[in-house]
């Protein structure tokens, strides 16, 4: 007995020995591995804090690792993009209708769910509809070859009396995004594209016909002067074409900011916004009516919509120079419009925050910086558009909104009341609770049409499936 608690015993010691030479074994390894992590972790800690070199790919990978993984995850889906939203209520169509109340006339509007502009009547029949598929207006383009993607639509359209279509193409996940501006006759025929470069959010039209598009690029030099801006970044530049579509002149905005009295909003944008550091969304032409109760702006002068600097500002585009600017209550707004009593009407997308849901429309003067006029919606029917929407100062005074995310166009009195409102009739996603965005809409009075009108089946619109 004595022999055998002797041998368990050292059996025990046995074992004991043999785990402290296992974990004897480990430690060390796993105290230099723990180590070359901490030195790692502070080593790039160190890197990204001082911006050393190694910073800017560090960086860059991460962001494009993410960019990968949203494009993989969110992008095969139309229902996942920014495109599509929930339907808040079951309306298609017209929904609201006061013929005494309203400016009658043709609705022309694009939707996110197909590359297609429609135009309806008060009664929200389809009279008439532009439609091409994407890839024979690309075939052969080198600027977006194989970049499409499955999700295209119009951003931005513009009609011509006898039935001429300008369009700004745009699709969803692409850096810098934008596709192109293309002309298209009546019949929905290419007349002439502009695809060297990636048009995008809106395009101008001139008193003399001359067209103004937005368009960007990725740039990777540095923007001298400006320090903290680091490429590579979105520049985005002004063209202008005349209307034949052949370039005239093209801009540099983002060398025009960096050149004027507004070059330090560039300081205060963070390093997601300072990779795209304008995302100008809107252009127009300051018409004569406009520039004659304006000091600070000329006819033929542009008013620019500079979203992430907050800017609304206007251009002289024969010295390229800013020549005005302001910052204002608004926040990620679109849709800047020089009106003819030389107030500025705008789309504020988020800057609403005492309001229901945060966008509202506003009319300032800005001269004395006043709003003079404002929509909000109400509690029950607020206005809320997070991305995108569109305004429009009609002829009987009016006002026509687009607002993008509810799917919807509506049309309201000086004194707030909806006299029109037509919702989008598309479905879509599980159960057709899904909703494509209005992109953009316009009222057209039946004088400013010479071309034939006709029904359009409604089977037309369709869904991605």
């Amino acid at each position: 007995m004595a022999y055998q608690h002797a041998e368990i015993r050292h059996g025990e010691k046995a074992g004991e020995d043999d785990h402290g030479t296992f974990g004897s074994r480990w430690i060390g390894p796993l105290v230099f591995f723990l180590s070359i992590a901490l030195i790692a972790f502070i080593a790039g800690s160190v890197v990204m804090l001082a911006k050393l070199p190694p910073s800017k790919l560090l960086t860059n990978a991460y962001d494009a690792a993410g960019a990968l993984y949203a494009k993989a995850t969110e992008y095969s889906d139309p229902y996942k993009t920014d495109l599509w939203y929930d339907a808040l209520t079951d309306d298609k169509g017209v929904t609201t209708l006061l013929p005494d109340e309203v400016e009658e006339g043709y609705t022309l509007y694009s939707s996110s769910h197909k590359p297609s502009a429609f135009l309806v009547d008060m009664k929200g029949n389809v009279v008439h509809r532009w439609h091409i598929d994407p890839e024979k207006i690309w075939t052969g383009s080198e600027a977006t070859a194989g970049s499409l993607g499955p999700f295209v639509y119009m951003r931005r359209t513009y009609m011509y009396p006898n039935g001429d279509l300008l369009a700004v193409y745009e699709g969803s996940g692409d850096t810098p995004w934008g596709l192109g501006l293309v002309k298209l006759d009546k019949d929905s025929n290419v007349v002439w594209s502009y695809l060297d470069e990636r048009a995008h959010h809106d395009v101008g039209i001139g008193a003399d016909g001359t067209i103004y598009a937005l368009t960007h690029e990725m740039r990777h030099e540095p923007v001298e002067g400006q320090g903290g801006l680091e490429p590579p970044l979105i520049e985005d530049f002004l063209v202008i074409l005349s209307p034949e579509g052949k370039v005239e002149k093209r801009i540099s905005l983002l060398k025009a900011i960096a050149n004027s009295r507004f070059k330090w909003l560039l300081s205060g944008l963070n390093r997601r916004t300072a990779q795209d550091p304008l995302h100008t969304n809107s252009v127009r032409e300051v018409g004569k009516e406009a520039a004659a109760h304006m000091s600070m702006a000329r006819e033929g002068d542009l008013m620019l919509s500079i979203r992430n600097l907050k800017l609304v500002a206007v251009l002289d585009p024969e010295t390229e120079k800013f020549v005005w600017g302001t910052l204002g209550p608004w926040v990620g707004q679109h849709s800047v419009e020089p009106l003819a009593s030389g107030n500025v009407l705008l789309f504020d997308n988020n800057g609403n925050y005492n309001g229901p849901a945060g966008s509202r429309v506003m009319e300032f003067d800005p001269e004395t910086m006043e709003i003079v006029w404002q929509y909000e919606g109400t509690k029950d029917d607020p206005l809320k558009s997070v991305l995108r929407a569109s305004v429009q100062r009609l002829g009987n005074g009016n006002t026509l909104i687009t607002e993008s995310q509810g799917g919807r166009l509506i049309e309201v009195t000086p004194e707030g009341k909806v006299v029109w409102q037509y919702v989008n009739p598309v479905r879509g996603g599980e159960g057709d609770k899904k909703l494509p965005i209005v992109v953009w809409g316009r009222r057209y009075t039946p004088s400013g049409l010479d071309f034939a009108l006709a029904p359009v089946s409604q089977s037309s619109a369709g869904v991605y499936r």
